[in-house]
């Protein structure tokens, strides 16, 4: 269950690492959009980054339902060739991370002699 908790905290640190970067120093265009994706961004890493150290950690299934939206949004953002960066390993990276975050402790989610909480 550690493992896959922190999975799950570095994909949500990563996005909220991007979006402070873009807060800061947006790249030139629309500075105003540039900031509000970048605090949306956040705003996205810090309820990833709770899910997974609260309900998640206590194995509540609901949990590991909504944290699939993690390898959902870095799989779109693969395909779709959209940012951040234009080499998109970074994406590669967080959707091995979170689909590892995701399916090492499934059996913990998932077993028969689960306890409920």
């Amino acid at each position: 269950m550690r493992s896959g908790v922190a999975c799950l905290a570095a994909v949500s640190l990563g996005i909220i690492g991007f979006g402070v970067v873009v807060v800061i120093a947006p790249p030139s265009g629309d500075a105003l959009l540039y900031r509000a994706d970048g605090l949306a961004s956040i705003g996205l890493g810090f309820f990833g980054g709770l899910l997974a150290v609260m309900p998640f950690r206590r194995r509540e299934r609901w949990a590991w339902f909504a944290l699939w939206f993690y390898p959902v949004f870095w799989v779109a953002h693969l395909v779709g060739q959209l940012p951040p960066g234009k080499d998109h390993i970074h994406q590669v990276v967080f959707i091995v991370l979170s689909l590892a975050g995701l399916l090492v402790p499934v059996r913990e989610f998932f077993s028969t002699a689960r306890t409920p909480a």
